[in-house]
């Protein structure tokens, strides 16, 4: 038995699991409000008090860049170290960053798990990418090596400096520059993010908000009552903040890709895309990944698929920790993705 999470800055997702680095299956599973508890170690006792189990190793996927096996989560005021983890519960654990936790899930979906925004023409053992727009906004890169597998790198590239393309992402620009210090792409790809365009759309005179909106904009999560009203076309302000935001994330998406040159092919996770495929699935999305001047030619043969098993980051956990459950007994797994 092994212990994988998948820490967000909204919900943390704890399994008990059993299996092989190939098929993993959960045998208890549970989602904490993160915002709820005052760190991750009161989840973690909580979690295995409750299914009486004491696995045999775990690894735990954070928000947050990792250094010396300590992160502190963006978007959470938890700081989580797997050696102080490792003491207090008894048995080994490893703390990687959560897209390196997703990269190391891709290799454990199924077609059904994902949705084609574009087939492309994939490179034989090219490399891949992964963005995922959630709380905050994920990105990390899968290299392939010589014998065919991946390696998934983490980053923290959804802290780099926000780019505009056209006039109106200057202004939004300028707008978010008033509010922060720093305008990261993750002020606007987020679920906070998306508010943050809805925002600068109705200060801007750009756009009316609707009084029964700003109501439920009081009453709810804003960026959920945005993307609703969006998808449904009640609220004109919304569909154009939801336009501008799907726009941003094909750009920034191809930017990914570029970095990684990621010719075989470009995965969208995260919390959001699922619920926005109809979206993503319009031209906006690609249109602006493709839209890389000189090699955009290069950009239209990246298949690039959303994946929709919110499981994902969860089963990559697991995949370490059964790595960790390896090296603790001096039986070495494969760990490279397949």
């Amino acid at each position: 038995m092994i212990l994988a999470g998948d820490i967000g800055g909204t919900n943390t997702r704890l399994a008990i699991m059993d299996g092989t680095p190939q098929r993993l299956t959960p045998i208890a599973v549970e989602v904490y409000a993160s915002k709820e508890h005052s760190g991750l170690e009161v989840i973690v006792r909580d979690f295995l008090s409750k299914h009486n189990q004491t696995p045999v190793a775990g690894a735990l996927g954070v928000p947050g860049a990792v250094r010396n096996e300590v992160v502190e989560a963006t978007n959470l005021p938890w700081l989580v170290s797997a050696r102080a983890l490792t003491s207090d519960l008894g048995f080994p654990l490893r703390v990687i960053n959560d897209l390196e936790a997703n990269a190391h899930g891709i290799a454990m979906l199924s077609e059904s798990d994902l949705v084609t925004l574009n087939a492309g023409v994939p490179v034989e053992r090219g490399n891949r990418a992964l963005i995922s727009a959630g709380t905050g906004l994920g990105e990390a890169g899968l290299v392939v090596g010589d014998d065919g597998t991946y390696r998934p790198v983490p980053s923290e590239g959804g802290h780099v400096d926000f780019a505009p393309r056209n006039d109106l992402e200057l202004e939004l620009l300028r707008y978010l520059s008033g509010r922060f210090e720093h305008v990261s792409y993750e002020r606007v790809l987020s679920g906070p993010g998306l508010f943050n365009i809805y925002q600068f759309l109705r200060d801007t005179g750009r756009a009316e908000e609707p009084a029964w909106l700003a109501d439920e904009l009081n009453q709810s999560d804003p960026s959920a009552a945005i993307a609703k009203s969006a998808l449904e076309g009640t609220a004109e302000i919304s569909v154009q903040a939801l336009d501008l935001f799907v726009a941003v994330y094909g750009a920034e998406a191809g930017n990914l890709a570029l970095k990684f040159m990621a010719t075989g092919g470009t995965f969208v996770g995260g919390g959001i895309a699922p619920k926005i495929l109809r979206k993503l699935s319009s031209s906006a999305f690609m249109k602006a990944f493709q839209a890389k001047g000189r090699v955009s030619w290069v950009m239209k043969d990246i298949p690039v698929r959303v994946i929709t098993n919110d499981k994902t980051a969860l089963l990559g956990a697991g995949r370490v920790a059964l790595t960790v459950a390896a090296e603790a007994s001096s039986h070495p797994v494969q760990q490279a993705i397949g």
